[in-house]
């Protein structure tokens, strides 16, 4: 059974940072690049960061509102992705998803595999 399990979400104030985490099990974690995708209450979803499959600099992309704030990575051994966000403002409150795609395509992840997603608010 495909599992993409987030963690890490939760409250905080603007300015401050989470570590978001998705733990995957079911399929060849490391044949599959992974994005986060999130969705703000009352409002479509956005994707926010992919890294491929292999996780090598060079292989990360970022909507342009995250850039220099997030930062995605992954650890093939443990079949996990992360995202550290920092900076955090009202405007990143959100569910958070992983998503798996057998191919890396940026900003257009053809999603095979969604996680249950994690709630990040930021707010005072």
């Amino acid at each position: 059974e495909v599992q993409l399990v987030e963690s890490g979400g939760g409250l905080v104030q603007p300015g401050g940072s989470l570590r978001l985490s998705c733990a995957a099990s079911g399929f060849t974690f490391s044949s599959y690049a992974m994005s986060w995708v999130r969705q703000a209450p009352g409002k479509g979803l956005e994707w926010v960061s992919a890294i491929n499959a292999g996780g090598g600099s060079g292989s990360t992309s970022y909507v342009d509102s995250v850039k220099g704030r997030f930062t995605i990575s992954r650890d093939n051994a443990k079949n996990t992705v992360y995202l550290q966000m920092n900076s955090l403002n009202p405007e990143d409150t959100a569910v958070y998803y992983c998503a798996a795609d057998p191919q890396f395509r940026g900003s257009t992840p053809d999603v095979r595999y969604w996680g249950q997603g994690t709630q990040v608010t930021v707010s005072s």
